[in-house]
Order: C-alpha cells, then structure tokens, then sequence
C-alpha cells in the first residue's frame, strides 16, 4: 500500500490565499492542509481536474482519481467536503485519539469542519472529488449570517448525500466544459454548497428565508449597468451582489426573479449577443478579437458556446452577415 509523498511544490501557506486587486475576493490555490507546521497539497497526485486556473472566490476542487494509499495525518485549514465518485474501499479513519473504519462506496462524503486533523488509509483505488472551502463563504453566504465572525460545521464521516454529490458534479462539470461563464457558475454553485451546509450541517443551522419579487428597479439597473460596462471583464458573483449591497444568495435568487435567469446565464448570454454585434459589423474584426471583447478568454471555448447557443460557429455567422450585407 502506497503513503502519500507530499513533495509537490504548492504556494505555501500565505501565498495559498491571495487577494485579487480591486476586489475582495479570496482565491485558493487549490485544497491545502497543514503538516508539520508548513501548508502542503492535501494528496500528492496531481489532480486530473483542478479549479486553480479558473479562481474561484473562496474555493477550490480538484479531482482525483488514487490507488490504494495512506494520507499522513494533516490538518484541515479550510472546510472540507470529500465525496467518492467511482470506486469501492475499506477505509481507517484516525481522528481524535479514536480509530473509525467504514466500507466507501460511490456517494460516500465526508464533511469536516477547519481544524479537523485526521489520518486516512485507504484499501482500494478511489475516484473522488475535494473541495476546500473558505470560512467567509458560510459567513458571507445569507445576510442572516453576515454579522457572524465563523460558521462551525459538525464533523461528518461515511456520509450518503446525493445532494452535496449533485454540486459537486455540477462543478466538475463546468470545469471540464472550461467555465464559459468564468468564475460566476462556479462561484453561484459554492453558494449553493454553502447554504446546503449550513442548513444541514452546521452546529446551529441556518435557513434561508424566501423573498417575494425581485431587485428593486434601481438596484436592478444598477447591476445591468455594471454587468454592460465589465462585460469584457471577468466577473465574479461577489462583486455583483456587493454593487447592490445583499449577500450571494438574496442577490442571485432576487436576480433571477426580475430577469428570469441566473446571474451566470444572464451573462452569458449578454457576452454572446455582443460578439454577435461585433462579428455583424462593418469592418474586419476577426473571430479571436469577438471573443475577447466579449469576455471570452479561450477562443476555443468561445466558439464552441457561440454554437452552442447561436447554431453555427463564429467565423460562419460573420460571414453570413457580410454575405447579406453584399445584397
């Protein structure tokens, strides 16, 4: 059985958190515990799927698929959320001066609040997916929990929760799809996460309440405003809902409501109605220059959403345009 080498170089424990400038936004470089005092990658292998790239706010999930392997014992700095995806093991937990050992299966999740310190041995080959959680993500989550200095989580083992599952593949998803909306899915679905737990499983939990109507028509505008003048730009769900003063959740739900989608798909939408614009003028404006001033920042996923969503790639669209406007 193999133990976990962890000499992979990761950013060290202040450089593991950075601040965007001109934003308060968190950024993860990826799902670090603490060993021996120093700020090491939780596993050793190299994720087959990572969120580093894509800078969640307050988040980070990779995806790993392991033999056999003992985890030498760590401590969480974030919370964590561990859910098995392929693959079925006997596992030893060692925690708290106890010994617990369970059967994993696919579905089995771990939910385990910072400062969770644990050592793993796994007896089989695992697919899963983890995630790190910054504790300003439950605080910052529902305006009921704003005046909160920490959210405490209670430490859960061998869990079935097709729920957290859900999320998770939901965000595996948009990585694999290469984030079309940038970090605004992904962030929209750490929200969701973070509601989820802490209404289930945080130590006093929390419920969002139920708002009637939308954004209130000035604060509406003022969030269209901002999303036409950042379009190009990338845009993150905190600092929409910080334009108009609500937390993450009240402001996405709001959104919602008064435009009929999602902050994400608002957007996205938006940046491909502007790309059209730019393809469909006179000039000669390539495809890679439509994409990018639309907020597309990888020519490939552009095309392949701008397919998605018009019918036809980029470069016909442009021409067909040019070709009506010779008639």
């Amino acid at each position: 059985m193999a133990v976990a080498d962890h000499a992979h170089a990761r950013p060290t424990a202040d450089e593991g958190v950075r601040q965007r400038p001109g934003d308060r936004s968190l950024i993860l470089s990826g799902v670090e515990v603490m060993r021996n005092g120093r700020s090491e990658p939780f596993l050793n292998a190299r994720p087959t799927l990572s969120s580093a790239n894509v800078r969640w706010s307050g988040l980070a999930l990779e995806d790993y698929s392991v033999p056999a392997l003992t985890i030498p014992q760590h401590e969480h700095v974030e919370h964590f959320v561990h859910v098995v995806l392929r693959g079925s093991a006997k596992y030893e937990v060692r925690t708290r001066g106890k010994t617990l050992q369970f059967g994993a299966r696919p579905g089995t999740t771990f939910v385990l609040p910072r400062g969770t310190v644990d050592e793993v041995t796994w007896g089989g080959s695992t697919h899963r997916i983890a995630v790190a959680i910054h504790p300003r993500i439950l605080v910052s989550a529902l305006d009921e929990t704003a005046h909160e200095s920490d959210i405490e989580l209670t430490e859960r083992w061998n869990l079935i929760d097709p729920q957290i599952t859900a999320v998770l593949l939901a965000m595996t998803t948009d990585l694999t799809e290469g984030s079309p909306a940038g970090r605004l899915y992904g962030e929209s679905l750490g929200t969701a996460l973070a509601i989820y737990l802490l209404n289930r499983y945080a130590v006093r939990r929390y419920s969002p309440v139920a708002y009637r109507g939308g954004l209130p028509g000035y604060r509406l505008k003022r969030v269209l405003d901002y999303i036409g003048d950042n379009l190009a730009a990338e845009i993150s769900l905190e600092q929409l809902s910080g334009v108009v003063g609500m937390s993450p959740h009240y402001f996405a739900e709001l959104f919602k409501k008064s435009t009929g989608q999602p902050p994400h798909q608002y957007i996205l939408l938006q940046r491909i109605e502007r790309a059209k614009q730019i393809l469909g003028a006179p000039g000669h404006r390539s495809v890679i220059e439509a994409g990018l001033e639309s907020g597309f920042q990888n020519p490939n996923h552009f095309a392949r959403t701008f397919r998605k969503f018009v019918g036809t790639s980029p470069s016909r669209f442009q021409s067909g345009v040019r070709e009506q406007r010779r008639y």
